[in-house]
C-alpha cells in the first residue's frame, strides 16, 4: 500500500504543478487582454514615415473600431484572400470570416493615412497555443498603393515587440503550402520556424495539410520542440501569406528584387 500510496501522491503532485503553470500563462494572455491599448508605452512604434509613406498607427480591440472600419477590413481581406482560400480545401466563406474578424477577443493594428483614410491592418489575438502564451497573427492586410514599402514588415515589428512587452512566449501565424512566396517570405526574410504545432511537426494530418503553422520566439519563448506532438485545430482558416503584407502573389523573382537572398535581411516592401 506504501508503494502505490506514493506513487498516487506523485501523480497528484504533478498535476497540481501542471495546473498551476496553466494558471501562470492564462494570467499573461488575461494581463495582456486587459490592457487599454498594448502600442501605448510604444509611441515611436504609432508613426511610419518611409519610402514615401507617412501613416499613423493605433491599436484597439475590435470592440472599439467604426464598423465603416471593420467593413473595409473585411472587404480588404476578401480582396486579397479569397482566390489563395479556394485553391485550399477549406474555400471562402463570407460567414465564417466576419465571424472571425469580429470576435470579441481580436484586437486590430490600424495604419491610417491623413488620419481618415486606412491602407492597412493586423488582426491579431493574445491567446493560448499548446500551453504557452502567444500572440497569433490572423491577418496582414494592406492595400495596393502602401505594398512593397516596408509597411507590412513594420506591422510584423510591432506584433513581435507587443509579444515581448507582454510576455508572451511567441509569435504564431498559419501560411499555405501552396503560396511559395509566402512561404519564403516567413522563413527567410522574418526568420520564422515551423512551429512544433505545424501538421508536418506534429503528424497531425501529414502531408495532406495546405498549411504549416510558422512561429517566432521572443526572448521569454522556451526552446523549439517543447511542445511536440500538439496540434490545435483553433486556427486551421486563419492563413497569413503575401497578399496579407501586400505582396499579392509573390514569385520568386520578385522576393529577390525585394532583396530576399539569405537567411538574414532587409526587406523593403
Amino acid at each position: 500500500m506504501g508503494r502505490k500510496s506514493s506513487k498516487a501522491k506523485e501523480k497528484k503532485q504533478k498535476r497540481l504543478e501542471e495546473r498551476a503553470a496553466m494558471d501562470a500563462v492564462c494570467a499573461k494572455v488575461d494581463a495582456a487582454n486587459r490592457l487599454g491599448d498594448p502600442l501605448e508605452a510604444f509611441p515611436v512604434f504609432k508613426k511610419y514615415d518611409r519610402n514615401g509613406l507617412n501613416v499613423s498607427i493605433e491599436c484597439k480591440r475590435v470592440s472599439g473600431l467604426e464598423p465603416a472600419t471593420v467593413a473595409w477590413a473585411f472587404d480588404l481581406t476578401k480582396t486579397n484572400m479569397q482566390t489563395m482560400y479556394e485553391q485550399s480545401e477549406w474555400g471562402w466563406k463570407d460567414r465564417e470570416k466576419r465571424e472571425e474578424m469580429t470576435d470579441d477577443r481580436a484586437w486590430y493594428l490600424i495604419a491610417w493615412e491623413s488620419s481618415s483614410v486606412p491602407v492597412a491592418f493586423s488582426h491579431f489575438r493574445f491567446d493560448v497555443e499548446c500551453g504557452d502564451e502567444v500572440l497569433y497573427c490572423y491577418e496582414v492586410q494592406l492595400e495596393s498603393k502602401v505594398r512593397r514599402k516596408g509597411l507590412g514588415k513594420f506591422l510584423i515589428q510591432i506584433l513581435q515587440l507587443m509579444a515581448n512587452s507582454t510576455q508572451m512566449k511567441k509569435v504564431m501565424l498559419t501560411v499555405f503550402k501552396h503560396n511559395h512566396g509566402a512561404y519564403q517570405f516567413f522563413r527567410e526574410a522574418l526568420q520564422f520556424e515551423i512551429d512544433d504545432s505545424s501538421p508536418s511537426m506534429s503528424g497531425c494530418c501529414g502531408e495532406d495539410c495546405s498549411y504549416e503553422i510558422l512561429s517566432r520566439r521572443t526572448k521569454f519563448g522556451d526552446s523549439q520542440h517543447s511542445h511536440a506532438g500538439c496540434c490545435r485545430w483553433a486556427h486551421l482558416l486563419l492563413p497569413v501569406f503575401p497578399p496579407a503584407i501586400g505582396l499579392g502573389p509573390v514569385t520568386p523573382g520578385e522576393l529577390q528584387e525585394a532583396g530576399v537572398k539569405g537567411a538574414v535581411l532587409s526587406l523593403t516592401l
